[in-house]
């Protein structure tokens, strides 16, 4: 008998377009990773003359909204293939209903249609929805369909993003969206096309080194460290409990990168665009940080879960903020988790994340309300208090996310067991045993507050 032919490669594996299938095999790196690359890097040279040759002092908003339109969806059927057939159909449903409803029901509406469509179909997991149609903020205004389309299909944010505001992606195609954040600053000029343009040039450099540098981490650090080891036997039966924590913390660092990476490449073709200027600082220097999906330094540095998650996929813990945690009467954070697992997608992985995020989140809140107060009657306590909760935060944080990149129910199952279960443990008696509000602490700031405003009033 002929033997069977050898099964493709797993990084032949695509719905999308095959035809740089032989620059994925030579790098060895999965195709789909090699078309989101390969159109990321295409939008950026895009985004540049986007902003140079049809920009709105030369171009029409219509010509401006037609071609972001028609180059994000070639994006989107390049890397996704004709399966993304199904974000059209989702596109042209939430458009009906939008324009048949009322403006305040909007998010309403569109969210439970999408979220049911999209859990059905398994295509939630398409970064479009991620930033699109739920995150919509039309200010009272119903947009016409070229708007619609463009602010959903846009080349710019279509295949990783960030989240942006109707209203400020309306100004940026018509050439407001520089001028509007100027004039927040300087609300002296009444005529804002006389303000200059600011120039995003040093804004995308910057992103594109960290862009860079955080390529070479994940082609070195993610290979050197892969998160299959955390499944392997000698991590799991042989390695005693010290050495698989800082094994873990390890592992979940070197899978930061491709984060990293993605985002910061999605935020430097936005800025090259024009997009993404949030106004000036305190020294009067530029910044491009309004579309920013993410702040490496302050992840790195975080001494506190609620840091760590504010400074991680900002946008769309922003959107999360907005349509789900200050809107339900009941339980908000643990609602906020849920709707993030399942807007994530269908793997087990996202739920053992998510909803261990719900118990470490009011773990840390109850430890923190309890607890800081004590150390900052001097430096030196609160240096010893940064450095423990920096340290505990972080192991915290890599025991929470592991199950995220590893997917499957089965290795999560497996590392939970081989590390005890022991921040479930420990999140679980915390809550239990200490209040969430001392109060001893709130009565405090009463007080605080009281001769604030007194001396405010005097």
């Amino acid at each position: 008998m002929a033997p069977e032919p050898p099964p493709p490669r797993a990084s032949y594996r695509t719905t999308g377009s095959t035809c740089l299938h032989p620059l994925s095999e030579f790098l060895g790196i999965p195709l789909d990773q090699v078309n989101f690359v390969a159109c990321q890097l295409f939008a950026l040279l895009a985004a540049l003359w986007f902003r140079l040759y049809l920009h709105p002092a030369k171009s029409s908003s219509a010509v401006r909204h037609a071609f972001a339109t028609i180059l994000g969806t070639y994006f989107v059927i390049f890397c996704f293939g004709w399966y993304s057939v199904h974000l059209f159909v989702l596109v042209l449903m939430c458009y009906g209903i939008m324009v048949t409803s009322s403006v305040s029901s909007i998010h309403r509406y569109t969210f439970f249609v999408a979220m049911g469509y999209l859990t059905i179909c398994h295509i939630s997991r398409i970064y479009i929805f991620h930033y699109g149609v739920l995150t919509t903020d039309f200010s009272g205004v119903k947009p016409s369909f070229l708007e619609y389309l463009s602010y959903l299909l846009n080349f710019m944010s279509v295949i990783a993003g960030p989240c942006n505001h109707f209203k400020d992606y309306v100004a940026f195609i018509e050439g407001r969206h520089t001028h509007m954040k100027l004039l927040e600053v300087n609300g002296k000029h009444k005529d804002f096309h006389s303000l200059p343009e600011p120039s995003p040039t040093g804004a995308v450099m910057h992103k594109l080194c960290v862009t860079l540098v955080s390529l070479l981490l994940f082609l070195t650090l993610t290979r050197t460290f892969p998160v299959t080891c955390l499944a392997e036997d000698w991590f799991v039966q042989k390695a005693d409990f010290p050495t698989r924590l800082c094994y873990l913390y390890v592992v979940m660092q070197a899978s930061k990168p491709k984060y990293y990476f993605a985002w910061t490449l999605a935020d430097a073709v936005n800025n090259a665009a024009g997009f993404g200027f949030s106004g000036m600082d305190k020294d009067g220097r530029c910044c491009w940080d309004l579309l920013s999906n993410l702040n490496i330094w302050k992840i790195e540095t975080a001494t506190s879960f609620k840091m760590y998650l504010e400074n991680w996929n900002i946008q769309t813990a922003a959107w999360l903020k907005c349509v789900c945690y200050e809107r339900v009467p009941w339980c908000p954070t643990m609602l906020t988790f849920i709707l993030s697992a399942l807007w994530h997608g269908v793997y087990p992985g996202y739920y053992f994340t998510f909803l261990t995020g719900v118990l470490v989140t009011l773990a840390a809140r109850a430890v923190r309300n309890n607890c800081r107060h004590h150390f900052l009657s001097s430096k030196a306590l609160k240096c010893v208090y940064d450095l423990v909760t920096w340290a505990v935060t972080q192991l915290a944080v890599s025991y929470t996310v592991a199950p995220f990149v590893m997917l499957a129910a089965e290795p999560t199952l497996s590392l939970y067991t081989s590390m005890y279960f022991y921040l479930h443990i420990i999140s679980l008696l915390i809550i239990l045993f200490l209040p969430i509000k001392p109060q001893a602490h709130l009565q405090r700031q009463p007080q605080t507050a009281n001769s604030v405003n007194k001396k405010k009033t005097d």
